[in-house]
């Protein structure tokens, strides 16, 4: 009877380990959850695998669009854009999160990612500065709207930098105005610098001396009726900076 029976458990064996082995051939594998793809994304983040941990937290997004996991997985989504430095790609990410989630608890933060991926944005001083207003605009919210919070300190010294980008563009511009006797608009370039950039002393004081010398450049090419208009709201002006 056993010697009958040893067959018989041997073939079903076989009829078990065959089905097994036909089911990982032609099954497709079972779907990483929620979990997984997070803890897989935050490892690669670990490992500056950034790449990797793109393709991760966009999974997570993707399948799994309900799951807290997902919630944190977006925020980190933009990290793993900006530590990689694809900072329009983490803009996106940061922006869309602020949008869907206005009230989450990692608004503070991700106001101040918008500002700073704005600021990575900066490439020379001769620019248009857009990024570097709208960063300024997001760092303004944050102090304002979360004073307390752990990134409103670091943000006002971006504001700082960033303020003193905008000058130098101002004054970029003003001055090839003032190299290409274009007095008239540097003249009005450098009293915006003046009148803008108060807390900016160094530039300030620069814009305010070559704001002087382009006014009476700027004079000798007006008529006496010209001239006489201006004079007086020059007047006022200098009365005010003194």
């Amino acid at each position: 009877m056993r010697r009958a029976v040893v067959p018989v458990l041997l073939f079903a064996l076989l009829i078990v380990s065959g089905c097994a082995w036909i089911d990982a051939y032609f099954l497709p594998p079972a779907e990483d959850t929620a979990q997984e793809l997070y803890e897989a994304g935050m490892d690669a983040m670990g490992e500056k695998e950034y790449g990797d941990a793109q393709e991760y937290f966009s999974k997570l997004k993707d399948r799994f669009p309900f799951s807290p996991f997902a919630l944190k997985g977006e925020v980190a989504l933009g990290d793993a854009y900006f530590l990689d430095a694809k900072y329009m790609l983490a803009l996106d990410a940061y922006k869309e999160f602020e949008a869907l989630h206005p009230s989450n608890e990692e608004i503070p933060y991700v106001l101040y990612q918008i500002g700073n991926a704005n600021i990575n944005l900066f490439r020379s001083i001769d620019r248009r500065q857009e990024n570097i207003k709208e960063g300024l605009e997001y760092f303004y919210r944050l102090e304002e709207t979360f004073p307390n919070s752990e990134y409103a300190e670091p943000a006002r010294d971006l504001i700082i930098k960033s303020r003193r980008i905008l000058a130098e563009h101002e004054v970029y511009v003003a001055d090839f105005f003032w190299r290409t006797d274009q007095f008239g608009p540097a003249w009005h370039r450098y009293q915006f610098v003046v009148e803008n950039f108060s807390d900016i002393p160094d530039l300030r004081d620069y814009a305010r001396k070559r704001a002087e010398y382009s006014y009476f450049e700027y004079q000798k090419s007006l008529s006496e009726e010209e001239r006489q208009r201006i004079q007086g709201s020059w007047k006022r002006w200098i009365r005010k900076w003194l």
